[in-house]
């Protein structure tokens, strides 16, 4: 990727591109020069947006990134923006791909950093101390709200927990088939999570979702940390719930940070509400850091796969094998196929936001969202439900909404998600997810929530920036709160396919 140096106007992201990136609002009637070529605007172009390099004819591909985000729909001049109004997508439906490898090896300095984190008793390392309560059934939120309530007044200070978080969900019933496999896996998951320190499973008793089931697909746990209560079993649940969570309380009083490697950090990286910079700031920063965590025997997972539509033979390029290769040609064209089966097309993904900021078709919107991958192998496709496998990059079954998919990647054991927005949002996962404002517009307007400022790269080099960013990191992994954690905004959801009873 182009290095950015004090670039005041526009951006041109890679030598084969068309087009260019306004680094700012351009007004009408106003004469710029870039690249020793002046350009006049006879019409606004808003920041973010893009402008035609050269003169251009109907039907050419605009390039961007180096690959193209689609066709011109009528011929343009240099200097004309470029957006919805005059560029269409190249995408249809699923398609025949073949393996060819293009593995770059990444080298960054081999001293290992740590972090202070949770010890677990199944290896695993936790980045927070949390209590969960998770309900098994919607119909109880609001009786599971009551017993962490009761529980805050009682305890006010919480011993060594660092929350307690309800992952209320309105599923758990009147579900089948996949979509009832998929509710109890991401709450079996969550159960098992390593920034979970105890856990309070709490079911209705006549629900789909029972807790003997949930018990019986949970397998091994540990009695001491793990509680189960059922409402319709207890003659006050209130009562035995506050009781159980004060055996949490007990069962973790011992509980200790203590000094872990950096290859034990679990990252996902996610993206939402983005805009014309997400794929020049925040994302390639996340790329970055992803290539670092690699290199120090971590791992990180991106998903929102209808978000790698147009990109995906960049990320299948980079398949550390014909295995891997042949995994991820099945995520691409099985997710195709989902939208396809519903008689959706492909493409329709940009909101009206991401438009607003200037991504302008789903090419352009993947490309720029995949670049929070960085340049490392994938070396592992998972399911949706799945957890780490291997070290290093993953990929994840999951769609692009920002709850499910971090939930997702919390699922599968990420102890912390990255989350990079021009637009903004207050939202967190059950796990801290840490906010990285693309610009300094929204980083500035939302200080209470965003957690970092991706918006210097384009006056400071990566290497500098990047630096901070591992330091800002592994404080939130060592116990600094998220502004979502701050806030208190922890949320959960989970994929739903089918129908309802």
């Amino acid at each position: 990727m182009t290095e950015i140096k004090n670039k005041t106007d526009f951006l041109k992201l890679h030598p084969k591109d068309n087009v260019a990136v306004a680094l700012h609002a351009i007004t009408k009637e106003t004469q710029l020069t870039f690249e020793g070529r002046s350009y006049s605007f006879t019409e606004e172009i808003p920041q973010g947006h893009k402008i035609a390099l050269i003169d251009l004819n109907k039907g050419d591909h605009v390039i961007k990134y180096g690959y193209p985000i689609g066709h011109l729909l009528s011929d343009v001049k240099a200097g004309q923006w470029l957006h919805t109004h005059n560029v269409k997508t190249n995408l249809s439906g699923t398609l025949a791909y073949t393996y060819e490898p293009n593995l770059q090896p990444v080298v960054y300095p081999k001293s290992q950093l740590t972090f202070k984190g949770y010890r677990r008793k199944n290896g695993k390392v936790g980045i927070r101390n949390d209590l969960y309560v998770i309900p098994t059934v919607g119909c109880i939120n609001g009786i599971a709200e009551i017993i962490v309530e009761n529980f805050k007044q009682s305890h006010p200070n919480l011993g060594t927990f660092d929350s307690v978080t309800i992952l209320k969900h309105p599923y758990g019933c009147s579900q089948l088939g996949q979509d009832h496999q998929n509710t109890r896996q991401i709450l079996i998951d969550a159960v098992q999570h390593p920034n979970a320190g105890g856990v309070l499973v709490f079911g209705l008793g006549c629900e789909n979702n029972t807790v003997a089931e949930f018990k019986e697909k949970l397998g091994d746990y540990d009695t001491d940390r793990v509680k189960f209560l059922v409402a319709q079993e207890s003659q006050d649940e209130i009562e035995a719930g506050e009781a159980l969570l004060h055996e949490l309380l007990q069962a973790t009083k011992d509980d200790r940070r203590e000094d872990v490697p950096l290859s034990l950090l679990k990252v996902g990286l996610k993206c939402g509400g983005s805009d014309g910079f997400s794929g020049i700031t925040a994302n390639p920063l996340l790329g970055a850091f992803s290539d670092f965590l690699v290199s120090q025997g971590g791992s990180t997972v991106l998903t929102e796969v209808p978000e790698m539509f147009g990109a995906e033979q960049v990320l299948m390029s980079r398949a550390k094998d014909q295995a891997t290769f042949e995994k991820i040609l099945h995520l691409i064209n099985d997710f195709k196929d989902y939208f396809l089966s519903y008689g959706e097309p492909v493409y329709e993904n940009p909101s009206p936001g991401n438009k607003a900021g200037g991504i302008t078709t789903l090419e352009d919107k993947s490309l720029g969202c995949t670049q929070k991958s960085g340049t490392s192998a994938v070396v592992d496709v998972l399911k949706y439900g799945d957890k780490i496998r291997e070290s290093g990059l993953s990929l994840l079954e999951g769609p692009g909404n920002d709850l499910v998919a971090a939930s997702a990647l919390a699922s599968a054991d990420c102890q912390l998600v990255l989350f990079t927005t021009g637009r903004g949002t207050p939202f967190g996962a059950f796990v801290p997810t840490m906010k990285v404002a693309t610009n300094q517009e929204l980083f500035e307007k939302k200080p209470h929530w965003m957690d970092f400022n991706a918006g210097r790269l384009l006056y400071e080099p990566m290497e500098d920036v990047l630096a901070d960013f591992i330091q800002a990191i592994i404080a939130v992994a060592s116990g600094t709160k998220t502004r979502n954690e701050a806030n208190n905004v922890r949320e959960i959801a989970i994929f739903k396919n089918g129908v309802t009873l």
